[in-house]
């Protein structure tokens, strides 16, 4: 299975490189840089003791790799965190574990100034001025393969902390404060059935387009049972939090204004499939059932009338890749990428398609040659961008 001409390899092995999560700005302000992670190793969890290289490839002079920093606390689904500041010209961020406490980096890679701020981050505001995250130590105890090694979590034995949940962060001050507690979102009543008994933990973040909320996923477990989601929305000091899917299923979302939310969910019309979500207000509306059909990592180009996504191997040797039109219900196959069984659970490799700011480049992490790579793939090839 070959890939078509308009996609191509921009890191090399021996060495594996990657980016992990779709929702990331990894392409700088004047699409030309692409930061990426890189590692020695692949196939087992990460130790407290492994670490990775942060570096930018500059795709207008032979994709070269310009190393810029490292850490020690990540994951293969998400890596670090790694991102560029919004609003900035040359600064990205980064998570990093110091002194038994996860922090994060931040770094002018032009004049090479660095900041170390006390927290870790998951997602930053459109202006680059706020940052919020969640307690990795208790994502890592309840998923692994989302948070960090290294730091166990306190609050292990308790099944919703009040000192454990989602922290805001002042990204030029460095001030930080605990805005929304497990404890409190625990309580929030569950239609579906009772949860005072199982154990709760935050993932996943996200802020809106105009950064005036962000999404988080409240997800729990019943013993060593799978677990459950409900999708909600707060301000950014953590007030008036909204539940906009609490159907136990929410997966992969992403906004697409600063009113509607597309995620792969269940709901009673359609069961499994995309749909927009009204922040709060109660409005579903299905997206693409008969063309968007498998959980995915989705995301909108620029205009917001094209979806960009992926697909899970499910039971087939390839991982497909394509654009959805919303107005016309049309799919663009862009390509499918071999899926090798050697990358599954906690260490697979899936696309997790990010697109850059001006909607011609996408990049995408595959395993199915030499290794965890990254692919820049061209749509001006296909007739957008």
């Amino acid at each position: 299975m070959s890939l078509p001409e308009f996609i191509r390899p921009i890191t090399i092995s021996p060495d594996y490189h990657w980016f992990g999560y779709y929702d990331k700005l990894q392409f700088d302000p004047t699409n030309r840089y692409v930061l990426a992670m890189r590692v020695d190793f692949e196939h087992r969890s990460p130790t407290r003791n492994d670490w990775i290289d942060i570096g930018l490839i500059d795709l207008e002079s032979s994709d070269k790799w310009t190393t810029l920093g490292r850490t020690n606390a990540w994951c293969w689904q998400q890596g670090c965190m790694l991102q560029w500041r919004p609003g900035s010209e040359g600064q990205i961020i980064w998570n990093d574990r110091q002194n038994d406490q996860f922090v994060s980096h931040l770094l002018d890679v032009n004049t090479g100034q660095k900041r170390t701020l006390p927290q870790a981050i998951y997602t930053l505001s459109s202006d680059g001025q706020t940052a919020v995250g969640t307690d990795f130590r208790r994502v890592n105890d309840m998923r692994p393969g989302y948070g960090y090694a290294g730091i166990p979590d306190p609050y292990q034995d308790q099944l919703a902390p009040v000192d454990s949940g989602i922290h805001c962060l002042n990204l030029d001050t460095g001030y930080h404060r605990q805005i929304i507690s497990l404890a409190d979102v625990a309580q929030i009543p569950y239609p579906n059935g009772d949860i005072s008994s199982a154990k709760h933990y935050f993932n996943h973040l996200l802020f809106s387009p105009d950064g005036s909320r962000f999404i988080f996923l409240h997800r729990w477990r019943f013993g060593e049972g799978g677990f459950h989601t409900r999708m909600l929305t707060a301000a950014v000091d953590g007030t008036d939090i909204r539940i906009v899917d609490d159907s136990g299923r929410t997966s992969h979302f992403i906004w697409r204004d600063e009113e509607h939310i597309l995620a792969w969910s269940w709901h009673a019309s359609h069961q499994d499939k995309f749909y927009l979500f009204g922040d709060g207000n109660g409005q579903v509306e299905v997206c693409g059932p008969q063309v968007m059909v498998e959980n995915g990592h989705c995301s909108y180009l620029p205009d917001r009338d094209w979806v960009l996504n992926d697909t899970y191997p499910a039971g087939k040797s390839y991982q497909e890749l394509y654009l959805y039109h919303c107005p016309t219900d049309q799919k663009i196959s862009l390509a499918d990428f071999p899926a090798l069984s050697s990358y599954s659970g906690e260490w697979r490799c899936d696309l997790h398609p990010r697109v850059s700011p001006d909607g011609r480049w996408v990049t995408v992490d595959s395993a199915h040659q030499n290794g965890r790579q990254i692919y820049l793939v061209d749509l001006a090839e296909v007739g957008l961008g």
